[in-house]
């Protein structure tokens, strides 16, 4: 009798016993009664099929267990205790003031409100307006001066310098028919800047305390001499003509033309006109401002290599020859300013004449020579 051999039962495809050797091993994170009823026949394991297809779908597929999110979700489900509710504010988010739409990121901070530029109060152009002198007066004090207001301002200076701008402009077609030699040049190039170099300053303040202008035969910058307009609250606008500071050479060159003729000059800071509006052509006995005499940098003693009696030690010792004449605050309000102005421009005009003569290299013929402006002077004298 030949020996029975005992048939095991066939067991489950190659992907179910894959899948549920992957599923074994998840289903031992689970409690006991979740496990599937599994029988064992000699070696052989015996699996509920209907029970591992619908588990299968459900809670062991493979596609769901290579899902890290997956699987950390459920983790946190499990183990984490509930998420604390985040802050109401977040360094990345933007958050907004009280006062006003504006929003402001991680450390920053409300430090002013923009200033409007005026509405009202405009001038026409070619004169200057209240709204200008009132910027300026602001920046007379330290503690408006400074880069913080002039930033939350800018809207007010930039309808004043536009203002400013407009003002020279039309001035400067004044100022050619009362001194020819003077080229009509745009704004820009005879306009100073409001800001201030403060590298050799005590004077630490930014901004300039006025607007002002200089005019020559090259602009604003050059060795002529100039017409300088400054616009300033508190009576203090000016205008002023001559050479200020003038470099070496140039110095030098006025200091041997006046040695050699001094009369020019002394006859035009000596005409009555002249007196009338800057003062006796002498120096101040106290060595106050006077005429071209009495200025800063004059020198208390004579120039090297000129004795201290020279007749024309008084003309010498300057080192800036220039003469001022102010306004009040009234008078620069006035529609007609610019005429004003070119009023004392035609005064001044026979100086700066000179200086310009005196500052370049003359020949000897000239010593006899007069320029025409002292009879242009007297000529307008004469019709008066």
């Amino acid at each position: 009798m030949a020996p029975t051999t005992r048939k095991s039962r066939p067991t489950p495809s190659g992907t179910a016993k894959n899948k549920y050797t992957a599923k074994k091993r998840v289903t031992r994170r689970k409690a006991k009664s979740q496990s599937p009823t599994e029988t064992s026949d000699g070696e052989n394991v015996v699996v509920d099929e209907e029970y591992n297809e619908s588990h299968t779908d459900k809670e062991y597929d493979s596609d769901a267990l290579d899902d890290d999110q997956a699987f950390e979700a459920m983790k946190k489900r499990k183990r984490q205790p509930p998420t604390p509710r985040k802050g109401t504010t977040s360094p990345r988010k933007k958050r907004k003031v009280d006062d006003g739409d504006v929003e402001l990121g991680d450390g920053q901070e409300v430090v002013g409100v923009v200033v409007q530029a005026p509405k009202t109060g405009l001038v026409p152009p070619g004169q200057v307006s209240q709204n200008t002198f009132d910027f300026l007066g602001k920046l007379k004090n330290p503690k408006y001066n400074d880069r913080t207001w002039f930033k939350l301002n800018e809207p007010v200076y930039r309808v004043a310098e536009k203002e400013w701008k407009d003002f020279v402009e039309a001035f400067t077609d004044v100022l050619i028919e009362v001194d020819p030699q003077i080229p009509h040049l745009p704004p820009k190039d005879v306009i100073h800047r409001v800001y201030r170099d403060i590298r050799f300053s005590n004077d630490k303040t930014p901004y300039k305390k006025s607007f002002s202008a200089s005019f020559s035969r090259s602009g604003r910058k050059g060795i002529f001499a100039h017409y300088h307009i400054s616009v300033q609250p508190g009576n203090q606008t000016l205008i002023a003509s001559g050479s200020w500071c003038p470099g070496k050479n140039e110095l030098a060159t006025i200091r041997a033309n006046i040695q050699r003729n001094p009369r020019r000059l002394r006859d035009v800071i000596s005409s009555p006109k002249f007196v009338k509006f800057f003062g006796e052509a002498k120096p101040h006995p106290k060595g106050e401002r006077r005429n071209i005499f009495g200025a800063e940098d004059e020198l208390k003693t004579s120039p090297k290599g000129i004795e201290k009696d020279h007749k024309d030690i008084d003309l010498l010792k300057c080192r800036s020859f220039a003469v001022v004449h102010r306004f009040t605050d009234s008078e620069v309000l006035s529609p007609d300013f610019k005429e004003k102005l070119a009023d004392v421009a035609k005064i001044m005009r026979p100086f700066v004449h000179c200086l310009n003569d005196l500052s370049t290299i003359q020949s000897t013929h000239d010593d006899d020579d007069d320029d025409g402006d002292e009879e242009e002077e007297g000529d307008d004298e004469a019709e008066e």
